[in-house]
């Protein structure tokens, strides 16, 4: 076998809209991420509690 066949044709394929998916992605999660914990936050205790989430795990969860 000869060496061009037993490598990879391209190790780092990754292209400049690659990148600037995955920024939007994560740009959307972040959004997604804040309006969840907006919301979660004007809940009462009780109803955090009946969701089986804490104050904390808003903070820290979302």
């Amino acid at each position: 076998m000869e060496f061009d066949q037993n490598r990879a044709a391209k190790p780092f394929d990754v292209t400049l809209l690659d990148i600037l998916r995955g920024a939007r992605s994560a740009v959307r999660n972040w959004r997604n991420r804040r309006e969840t914990r907006k919301i979660l936050s004007h809940l009462s205790d009780a109803q955090l509690r009946d969701i089986g989430l804490t104050r904390h795990d808003v903070c820290r969860k979302y």
